[in-house]
């Protein structure tokens, strides 16, 4: 196809022996043959390498072939269906040996998550460890200390190590999970300056998993909240289901996720906002003043999912896609708070996570050729009138005293 041709920008039918007249055609109206001219050094243009499409010509012809490729997939070629039938029987039989892989797997998974469950229960004296220190209920040890103080001259050969001075007895950590939370990128997005007066009161989160008795497997991740002001309840769960069998790829399914229904108080739901507006009286001319409520932006949503539409539900492709990219962030804040977050608490608290997630997102992104261009357009950005977003980058040295830590009073501003 000639990198040259014109496409238009409303009817973007490609012109194809189907949807060709003949009547059109050159041929049919008796004229000749094309014919190929003589070809000399006059005839030969120079070619600087680069070729300039017309505008919207280039997202045009994505399109079409994006299309194309898209009625393709799923189609037959026919080439199974060409097969001697013991050809064919040779092939259903390597698809019933695929079935025993599956249920292999299958039985792989649900025993690589018994044993998350069997290392869990060791893990839980650590825990409660922790939550001693955090709370201030419990002093740490010599030893404990000592190991501390090893691991980060391990991770950072200049940091200072602290005096050694005799033990004044416990001391509580504050705003220690507020802070981890906000050391997170993606839970720090859904943080808003309203939501952290919640969060301080915030003591202890913990991972469990569904029962064995369940139908499908799971877990649950509980938050433990002091007394505070905006609701009644001092436990939050978040409950996460998988699918009974594996999916395509080895690996458990999401299926849905089941949230507490908090029970705030007056005026203190951090979901909603409040606005008051003027309503009149057709009849009496009056007018009086309406209190309502809409939705707004909070951690606190994280406790209402969006739920999976079912199958024989009517959906917009649109909307469906919208629910598809919110079902996929909610699980993988679920999935980082069970294998991220929850284990590695006090990593999140000083920092030192976000050197490794940031190396994490840093491999999501293929590296270019040299030759390859990346052209950005001036006009989609209005950085003259929007201020520097907030750099999230690795801590200086690793592990140090305070180490990279975002401020709480950073998180998201409502």
């Amino acid at each position: 196809m000639s990198s040259n041709l014109p496409i238009a920008h409303g009817d973007m039918t490609a012109p194809t022996p189907q949807n060709t007249p003949l009547n059109q055609a050159p041929i049919a109206q008796g004229l000749s043959r094309p014919t190929v001219p003589d070809i000399s050094e006059d005839n030969e243009q120079e070619d600087d390498g680069d070729v300039t499409l017309p505008p919207g010509a280039q997202s045009a012809m994505l399109g079409l072939v994006q299309n194309r490729l898209s009625d393709l997939v799923g189609k037959s070629s026919g080439y199974i269906e060409s097969l001697p039938i013991d050809v064919k029987k040779s092939v259903e039989g390597l698809k019933g040996v695929q079935v025993k892989q599956n249920e292999l797997q299958n039985q792989y998974k649900r025993e690589c998550l018994e044993l998350e469950k069997q290392y869990l229960e060791l893990q839980k004296p650590l825990y409660e460890r922790r939550n001693a220190i955090i709370s201030g209920s419990s002093a740490a040890t010599a030893e404990e200390t000592a190991a501390g103080i090893q691991s980060s001259l391990k991770d950072n050969p200049d940091y200072t190590p602290l005096a050694k001075d005799p033990p004044t007895g416990p001391a509580a950590i504050p705003e220690f999970w507020l802070t981890s939370l906000c050391n997170h990128i993606g839970i720090a997005d859904l943080i808003t300056e309203r939501d952290r007066g919640a969060l301080k009161h915030l003591i202890d989160v913990r991972l469990s998993y569904v029962s064995s008795d369940e139908s499908k497997p799971g877990f649950k991740i509980s938050f433990h909240f002091s007394p505070n002001e905006y609701f009644e309840n001092e436990l939050l769960d978040k409950t996460y289901l998988y699918q009974e069998e594996v999916g395509y790829a080895g690996d458990f399914v999401y299926d849905r996720a089941i949230g507490t229904d908090i029970k705030w108080r007056e005026d203190k739901d951090l979901t909603k906002e409040f606005e008051i507006k003027k309503q009149r009286n057709k009849n009496t001319n009056r007018t009086r003043l309406v209190r309502k409520a809409k939705p707004t932006d909070s951690f606190f949503n994280f406790f209402s999912p969006p739920f999976p539409p079912s199958d024989d539900e009517d959906i917009e492709e649109e909307e469906l896609e919208e629910l598809e990219a919110k079902l996929e962030i909610d699980y993988q804040i679920g999935e980082d708070l069970k294998e991220k977050i929850i284990p590695r608490a006090i990593d999140y608290f000083t920092g030192k996570a976000l050197e490794y997630d940031l190396m994490e997102d840093d491999d999501e992104f293929d590296e270019l050729d040299e030759d390859d261009d990346v052209q950005f357009d001036d006009d989609d950005s209005d950085s003259d009138n929007e201020p520097p977003a907030r750099r999230r980058g690795p801590p200086k040295g690793r592990g140090g005293s305070g180490a990279g830590t975002v401020n709480p009073e950073e998180c998201k501003n409502q």
